[in-house]
């Protein structure tokens, strides 16, 4: 169940990350005709960037020529951010507007080993899938203000309930040995609750 659960969230996330970039897809379509500058500074600056990254994995022992580079790169960025600026929208309008900025979508992030590690947005949305399939998510409708003994005989009948105590003074006993168990949980000398029988009412 649980594999089902995070299979599913993990499809989820494609899907919002897919969203995301065909989103931004459209958003350049429509500035690249609205202003064709900015398509050419993409342009450039992806070229800039695999030039950048071949002298570096090259060991090209000219470092003007790499410097160079980087200042180019950085010219056409504060270009572009000019540009976007002047026509009114913001610097990240030509990013992709993930959900989750830590992870982008993908919902999972590398550490500082770069081990890659589960994100918080997805260890949350398995959190809230475990919350709804309990009974904690009723606790507005289920809890012990809302209690009612009335419901249980106060009749004793040892023979019928296997108790010398009615029905209504044992579930009092145990209502009153739940709110202390509550009440002390952080408590390390507290007992645990145990929970024995038959499924049903009794």
């Amino acid at each position: 169940m649980a594999n089902e659960t995070l299979n599913s969230l993990l499809k989820e996330y494609e899907q919002k990350k897919l969203n995301a970039e065909l989103d931004l897809d459209r958003r350049k379509e429509y500035l690249y005709k609205l202003i064709p500058r900015l398509e050419e500074i993409d342009s450039e600056l992806s070229t800039l960037g695999i030039s950048t990254a071949k002298n570096i994995l090259n060991n090209i022992s000219k470092p003007d020529s790499v410097d160079n580079l980087k200042l180019k790169i950085a010219n056409l960025k504060k270009e572009k951010e000019a540009i976007l600026i002047q026509n009114g929208y913001s610097l990240d309008y030509l990013k992709p507007f993930y959900d989750c900025k830590i992870c982008n979508d993908t919902g999972f992030i590398l550490d500082k080993n770069y081990k890659t590690t589960m994100c918080n947005c997805l260890k949350q949305k398995l959190l809230n899938v475990a919350f709804n399939k309990s009974n904690i998510s009723n606790i507005d409708k289920e809890n012990f203000n809302k209690f009612n003994e009335l419901i249980f005989s106060d009749e004793v009948d040892l023979a019928k309930y296997r108790f010398n105590i009615s029905p209504r003074r044992n579930i009092l006993n145990i209502k009153n040995k739940s709110i202390e168990f509550v009440n002390n949980f952080d408590n390390p000398d507290c007992k645990n609750l145990l929970f024995v029988g038959s499924t049903g009412l009794r």
